[in-house]
């Protein structure tokens, strides 16, 4: 039991070294903005770096990363680039301005509470509320009180 412990604290130390020993790369995006803003075509990389245009391409997408010697010497360079051609406020982009629509628009007022509203004006004689004023007769207009 204790040999079969050994043995996968042993793989597991090999997994951290190799993820210690990759050289860290900028966002996908980040790596397309710094080959352009050196004036550098996706071939000019390829070429360097002994893979095809088509690699590049998928590298710099995020689609796949490179594999050791490569993705050492990619880092490298995209590490001398990033010297060169430093994110600034030249050549950052603007954020997004916010849409305000019904999801993330302020909140209406809230209702008061026991607000009463006024009452709606009669339409019509039959719905009317019938008047308390008495007439010279003393009679209700549509006939006597009860």
């Amino acid at each position: 039991m204790e040999n079969e412990q050994q043995s996968l604290f042993a793989a597991v130390d090999a997994l951290l070294e190799e993820a210690a020993a990759q050289d860290p790369l900028p966002h996908p995006d980040e790596r397309k903005r710094l080959r352009e803003a050196a004036g550098l075509s996706q071939d000019q990389i390829a070429k360097a770096l002994s893979v095809r245009r088509e690699t590049v391409t998928s590298w710099e997408t995020g689609r796949t990363a490179p594999r050791p010697p490569k993705r050492a010497a990619y880092a490298r360079l995209l590490e001398g680039l990033a010297t060169l051609r430093p994110v600034n406020a030249v050549n950052t982009p603007e954020p997004p301005t916010p849409t305000v629509n019904a999801v993330n628009a302020a909140p209406s007022p809230a209702p008061t509470v026991n607000a009463q509203e006024p009452p709606a004006p009669p339409v019509n004689g039959v719905n009317a509320a019938p008047s308390s004023a008495p007439t010279v007769n003393g009679e209700h207009p549509v006939g006597r009180r009860q």
